[in-house]
């Protein structure tokens, strides 16, 4: 009865709501602007959830299989040095929004309402924009009273449709899972699968808009615990499955495959030379996984501000605009791609929408451009008791706001703090100015 009740609830809340879709009348207004709907390329951003860069075979994973993947590097573009937050909520919030954590995360499954995201700024110029997959960014009825309901709802985050899980209320994520589309509950869900629900609307999406352009943000709910058999594992039809991370390498592979669903339909339709793909994931893999890379076993780190919490895959594909086989060294942070996807838009990020982000989009046209020298995090989960921490860092050295700095290169695991040695003193120097000038 309680799942009724809440149901009824986000029906209510989403027709409330459809009030905020007047906001898509009044982007222009705040300084988003069109500037020429017609020659605008679709963007297609997929992330996937807890999965590391050590995860793809293109990184040199020798535990799974993602040729689908593995064939977009190939053709495209991989980044070797892109981080994210250590933890979900805060790298979605961060992501969307182009902003350090400190400026707008105000609490564990939460987006400020009062922020502007991606989607205003595509949708105010000129794009028609989608989110499927998974959202977590409302306040769902599981969480305490203070924090229920203080997010934003999608239409308010700046998409005109979506299909997603964890709106208001969490249920099953996979196997009969509870689903809200465009406000309301996903019927018939008996036997289906979350990720294939996502991925059948987002291929609706794409096909009905063909014409575009079109954003479509699929932020997935793969591969997430709880680790359970996907429609393609031998034991699917079986009931009743613990969390086991036996099946983590078959949920990767699904990842995988709805990636290819994907690419296949812009293909089919002749748009894979219109559009920019990008893949990526939120944060660094559960610590419970184990995955073998040439250099030996890497260990999850998901929620921890090391390489295993933050390092995450990113990967670009646009025939004739990416070059193939490219393989970039530049330092890329979370609050890059407003930046970037305003560029690819042929707009810029209004005076009002404050980023701390830089566009990569020379980068992905093969350019110099103007790379990085150093990446900032702020990480304040309110989750979990985990501790507040704040670090500065370039490729080879991390400074953290308490004083502690590593050699990342030499240190992964960031067990030996303040080595020392001129390079040392020299890093620790630069990186400190970096953290005193962000306020």
């Amino acid at each position: 009865m309680k799942s009724a009740i809440n149901r009824r609830q986000f029906i209510k809340a989403a027709g409330l709501g459809t009030a905020f879709l007047t906001l898509g009348g009044n982007l222009k207004a705040e300084g988003f602007g069109d500037g020429g709907v017609s020659k605008k390329p679709n963007i297609v951003f997929i992330m996937a959830d807890d999965l590391g860069y050590e995860c793809l075979g293109c990184y040199g994973s020798q535990s799974y299989k993602t040729p689908v993947l593995d064939e977009l590097a190939r053709t495209g573009m991989r980044f070797e040095h892109c981080y994210s937050q250590p933890l979900c909520t805060p790298s979605r919030v961060k992501v969307m929004t182009g902003q350090y954590n400190f400026r707008n995360y105000v609490n564990f499954g939460v987006l400020d309402p009062s922020q502007k995201t991606f989607g205003h700024l595509l949708k105010g110029c000129g794009y028609a924009t989608c989110v499927v997959g998974k959202w977590q960014l409302y306040g769902s009825v599981n969480q305490s009273e203070k924090v229920r309901g203080t997010g934003s709802l999608p239409d308010r985050a700046g998409f005109d449709e979506h299909c997603l899980w964890q709106v208001m209320e969490r249920g099953p994520r996979y196997k009969d899972p509870l689903m809200i589309r465009n406000g309301k509950p996903v019927e018939d869900i008996q036997g289906k699968y979350g990720p294939d629900i996502s991925c059948d609307y987002a291929l609706d999406f794409i096909d009905r808009h063909k014409a575009g352009p079109f954003f479509l943000y699929f932020p997935m709910a793969l591969v997430h615990d709880p680790f359970v058999p996907t429609p393609d594992s031998e034991d699917w039809s079986k009931k009743n499955h613990k969390n086991n991370t036996k099946y983590f390498a078959d949920m990767v592979s699904y990842m995988d495959k709805i990636v290819g669903r994907i690419v296949d339909k812009l293909k089919a339709l002749g748009l894979r030379e219109k559009t920019l793909f990008i893949f990526t994931g939120d944060n660094g893999t559960h610590m419970s996984i184990k995955s073998k890379m040439p250099n030996g076993v890497i260990q999850g780190d998901k929620g921890q501000t090391t390489d295993g919490g933050t390092h995450v895959p990113l990967i670009a594909n646009w025939p004739g605009v990416v070059p193939t086989g490219k393989v970039c060294g530049d330092l890329v942070d979370f609050s890059d791609f407003v930046p970037t996807f305003a560029e690819v838009a042929g707009t810029k990020v209004p005076v009002n929408m404050k980023v701390d982000g830089q566009s990569f989009m020379p980068q992905l046209r093969g350019e110099k451009g103007n790379p990085r020298e150093w990446i900032f995090c702020h990480y304040d989960p309110r989750w979990g008791n985990r501790p507040k921490r704040r670090f500065v860092r370039d490729k080879r050295w991390k400074l953290y706001a308490n004083g502690d700095l590593y050699d990342v290169r030499a240190d992964v695991l960031e067990k030996n703090p303040n080595p020392a040695g001129p390079e040392a003193i020299a890093a620790r120097e630069r990186l400190q100015k970096v953290l005193d000038s962000i306020t």
